[in-house]
């Protein structure tokens, strides 16, 4: 898995939506909220589309390196096997899972997670489930020096937490993609990242999920740290052709998309339309993340 994700011509697909964000990718997906009664309901339409895409026979490692699980999707099953062990034992995936739990109200122009109280016992259940690493969003809405670093510094410090545990963590401080000071923010955050990259622990790695900036290459040096595994891309609201233009300008930065790649897709298409329309869609994001 190590060997995969550092090195492999890929993406990384990210199939981590939430409570909050899964009636949306529902709704985008053809199933309207009337569909559902309540909360179970609605997870296991959720865990259905995902396994419908999980085993869409595009939906392999030759392309797709790794994928971002949502906990309830890693303690469910697909054909009788726990979620991750098939990802990596049928499909040749490595699988990450999403350990936050979600976002604290805005101060200093950013949204810092909320407290994960019980994330030791997440993780050591992560990696009896053969999970190979995890991921945690914060939200950046603007410049704001103190507030970036307090975003930063919350995921270095929780990311040394799951590098405790053997996982490798994907440190993800999204900013905002429709700010007017996006530029500003980028150059800030690449600072407080380059500055707490100092702070792990001798030989170990992390990996980044970042926006798509707005100065291209702007990460680079980011890429070539030998402290950073991969640094990967989110779609952050653009549109698939979008995301993809603009991961193509960015040398070394591999794709971790969820409404990109999902875009398009319908519970009312045929198997054959389904696993056409998500080939074409993989196959175009492979592209946009290959090595120059």
């Amino acid at each position: 898995m190590t060997k995969q994700m550092a090195e492999k011509d890929g993406f990384i697909a990210a199939l981590d939506q939430s409570g909050g964000s899964t009636p949306k990718a529902l709704g985008l997906y053809g199933v309207k909220e009337d569909a559902y009664a309540n909360e179970e309901e609605m997870f296991a339409l959720i865990h259905a589309m995902r396994s419908r895409i999980i085993k869409s026979p595009a939906f392999t490692g030759k392309k797709v390196i790794g994928a971002i699980l949502f906990e309830r999707t890693m303690d469910g099953e697909i054909d009788g096997i726990p979620t991750a062990e098939y990802l990596w034992e049928k499909r040749g995936i490595v699988p990450f899972l999403k350990v936050d739990k979600g976002l604290m109200a805005e101060a200093n122009g950013v949204q810092l997670m909320k407290p994960m109280d019980n994330l030791d016992t997440l993780l050591k259940r992560a990696v009896e489930k053969s999970v190979f690493g995890t991921k945690m969003r914060s939200v950046i809405n603007a410049a704001n020096k103190e507030g970036i670093e307090a975003v930063v510094a919350q995921q270095f410090e929780v990311g040394k937490q799951i590098l405790s545990h053997g996982l490798m963590p994907i440190i993800e401080p999204e900013v905002n993609i429709k700010i007017k000071d996006k530029q500003e923010a980028e150059a800030l955050l690449l600072a407080a990242i380059r500055s707490h990259l100092d702070t792990l622990p001798a030989g170990s790695q992390v990996m980044l999920k970042l926006s798509l900036p707005t100065l291209a290459d702007l990460y680079k040096p980011l890429v070539d740290d030998p402290r950073v595994m991969r640094v990967v891309a989110l779609s952050g609201g653009y549109s698939r052709d979008e995301a993809n233009s603009l991961l193509a300008k960015n040398a070394g930065v591999i794709a971790s998309f969820s409404r990109a790649l999902t875009e398009g897709l319908s519970q009312d298409q045929s198997d054959d339309e389904f696993d056409a329309r998500l080939a074409a869609t993989i196959n175009s994001i492979f592209e946009a993340s290959r090595k120059p």
